[in-house]
This record gives structure tokens, sequence and C-alpha cells, in this order.
């Protein structure tokens, strides 16, 4: 029986959502994988799964390209936001996020940051305001920093960020084993207290065009550095985001939310 999905992105960031709330869809890290396909499937950075929730509006699931489960999606929220309405709760596997639709997206509350080493993770205790730690090709301005936003990630400032080749740096360092559960790789460039320039490397997806929960990251990162101010615009490759955050409160990132086209895909087509 034909399922039907929609196709969508956040500046770039694309995602194929099925909307289970009226019945299951089974899902499994080959089935995510052979959609996530862009030769042999329906092409996408993350497969987005909207379910019922006891807690929320919806429930939310993603896994991203490599078939992996993940925590949290910043650029899937606002999509799956604008899908639920105003108002909206959204559960996921990093916490309940509340959500308000905007004229061309969404503004999602994303919760608040953890630094302590355990809750990155980290493999051992250590300062994530300054890890202690450099990578073969990386010149960074500053020492690394790492936190989680709902899923981990860290951050390189750099004097360029598009002069790097963040496919061959990507990589290496999400696998690096300071990260036992991987890590998304944030390189960036402070070109202001108003404005970061952002390259995302994704935990499982590669460098994409846009990372929500990447952008909510850096400008933590940066405005408890004293490099940046609450209300950063965050410039990815896909367009820009903003961000909200005061030391001690929750995270707000406001930005655009595109639906491209619906289908129907016959799941039975693909690995159960």
């Amino acid at each position: 029986m034909p399922q039907p999905f929609r196709k969508m992105h956040g500046l770039g960031n694309d995602f194929v959502v099925f909307d289970a709330r009226g019945g299951a869809v089974a899902m499994s890290a080959a089935r995510a994988r052979a959609i996530a396909d862009r030769h042999f499937g329906v092409g996408c950075d993350q497969l987005v799964l909207i379910e019922p929730s006891d807690v929320a509006t919806a429930r939310m699931r993603i896994w991203n390209a490599d078939g992996g489960e993940v925590e949290s999606c910043g650029n899937a929220t606002r999509c799956v936001a604008t899908l639920l309405g105003d108002g909206a709760t959204i559960e996921t596997l990093g916490g309940v996020l509340d959500a308000s639709v905007t004229i061309d997206g969404a503004s999602v509350d994303m919760g608040a940051p953890r630094f302590e080493w355990d809750a990155v993770p980290l493999a051992y205790a250590m300062d994530t305001l300054a890890l202690p730690l450099a990578w073969g090709g990386v010149e960074t301005i500053a020492p690394p920093m790492a936190l989680s936003v709902g899923n981990p990630h860290v951050i390189l400032f750099v004097a360029d960020a598009d002069a790097l080749d963040i496919e061959a740096l990507g990589r290496p360092i999400e696998n690096d084993p300071i990260f036992p559960e991987r890590v998304n790789v944030n390189f960036a460039t402070i070109e202001s207290r108003t404005r970061i320039r952002l390259r995302v490397w994704e935990r499982g997806s590669g460098a994409t065009l846009a990372c929500g929960t990447g952008a909510c990251a850096t400008a933590v990162a940066a405005i408890r550095a004293g490099r940046a101010k609450s209300g950063v615009t965050v410039a990815l490759s896909g367009g820009d985001l903003v961000i909200d955050w005061q030391p001690g409160g929750t995270i707000r990132m406001t930005g655009p939310a595109t639906h491209v086209f619906s289908g129907e895909i016959d799941l039975a087509a693909f690995p159960a």
C-alpha cells in the first residue's frame, strides 16, 4: 500500500517526512538508509517520522542518511512545527520542544544546553570550554569547545571556515574516540558579535547546507566565550538562522521551513 510522504527542507537541509499519527509506519536503519539514498531512494539528509505522543502534540523520530537514529535536528523540528501548527510541542529523544509558526517558517525553543563532559558525552573528564585537543589540518584561533543541545557538538573557531576542506576534515573528527557517540563538527568564523559564518559536518550525514542544532551549539559556544551576543545570526551555506540564548536559559532558534512536494512511496520495496 503506498505510503504518503512530504519532502521538506530547512535552508537546504532536506528531509523525507512521514506522518504516522494515523497509523504506524514501519521504519528501520536499513529502510531509512535506502529511502535516504539520492540515487536509488527518494533522497534526503534525514528521514523524519511523526508519531503520537503522550506528553506532547506529537513525537518526532529522526534517522540520519547512514541509518542511525539521532536525538534531535533543529531544521527538521522547524519543518515539523509548520505541519503541527502554532503552539505545538514536539517530543524528541533529546526532550520536549516548544514551537511557534512564523510567516516563512518557525521559531523553536530547543531547550537548555548541557556543558558537563559526560552530557556531551566525552570519553573522559575534561573542560568542555577549552578542549585540550587538536586535529591535523585544522588551525584554530581558540581551543575547541564541546556541548550538547540534545545531540553532541564540537565547535572549532577558525579564521576562514570557507577555506577549509570539511569533507576531508569532518569525518576523522566525527569519529575521534574522545566522542563515544560520535559528534557533529562545526567550523565557525566569528565575523562580528552579531554574525557567525558556519559550516557543519553532521554526524551520520556528512557535509550539509545547514544544521539547526549546529547553529544553536555554535552560537551558545560563542556567547559563552564572550565572542557573540544573544540574537546572533548564524550564516550557513543554505541561509541564515537567528539564535537567542542567555546563560542559564534555553535556546531559541528562528528560521525558514519549506515544503517542496508531496508523494507516495511503496515501503515494501525497501528493506524491512
